[in-house]
């Protein structure tokens, strides 16, 4: 039962762990009472504190657990939420769509799976012991762990989605609620593609007041 819960753990701290290092703004946190390693301010880099043997029966663990799967799948949700982000803040048009398919092209050829897997390494030594690492390793030896390896992955991303409703869930209903009690200022207000728009209109209202600027210049001074 220790075995499953420590997959668990592994599956969704690793998810999470991922979605935070491939957001543009990551929130960087330490486990408590970790040392950073040096050359890095929060994020696991070398392996080379770790004994030789406990990061080989690791990286098995890695691989029989499918964690490169994991990263490259947050990797790609992260993408996708930057995605979003990014439309809602430029111009609605083939001209902004484009550009933010580039980004995303390009996000996606810069995010290094193999480097991320060999942080986790450290990550892995510093919340398990050699002894529970390689009593992981007995547990994918039982009829149980190919079952759990095959559908933690699954269950990682349903998870991810029912948070993902949940949230969008409260975001409507707390805005609904906030709109009923400041009318005035709730009519106004949307979620989603709200921020690009109020952006479009401000470099609209920046442009008109230049406009309104030059000709006035030119009107004092027709020289």
């Amino acid at each position: 039962m220790k075995a499953v819960l420590a997959l668990v753990i592994i599956y969704v701290g690793t998810f999470f762990l991922v979605i935070q290092g491939a957001a543009p703004n990551p929130v960087q946190a330490a486990p408590q009472g970790a040392t950073p390693v040096e050359g890095s301010a929060a994020t696991p880099q070398a392996n080379s504190s770790i004994d030789p043997a406990k990061e080989a029966d690791i990286r098995s663990l890695m691989e029989l657990v499918g964690v490169r799967d994991l990263v490259q799948d947050g990797a790609n949700t992260a993408i996708e939420q930057s995605r979003e982000k990014l439309l809602a803040s430029v111009p609605n048009n083939d001209k902004g769509r484009a550009f933010v398919n580039v980004f995303a092209a390009s996000y996606q050829k810069k995010f290094d799976v193999d480097e991320v897997t060999a942080q986790l390494v450290a990550v892995y030594d510093q919340h398990f012991t050699d002894d529970e690492i390689k009593g992981l390793l007995q547990f994918y030896g039982s009829p149980l762990g190919p079952k759990v390896a095959a559908e933690m992955p699954k269950i990682s991303r349903e998870i991810q989605a029912a948070t993902r409703g949940a949230s969008a869930k409260a975001a409507k209903d707390a805005l609904a609620e906030l709109k009923q009690q400041n009318p005035e200022m709730g009519q106004s207000a949307r979620l989603g593609n709200g921020q690009g728009r109020w952006q479009q209109r401000r470099g609209q209202l920046r442009g008109q007041g230049q406009q309104t600027q030059q000709q006035t210049a030119q009107q004092q001074d027709p020289q």
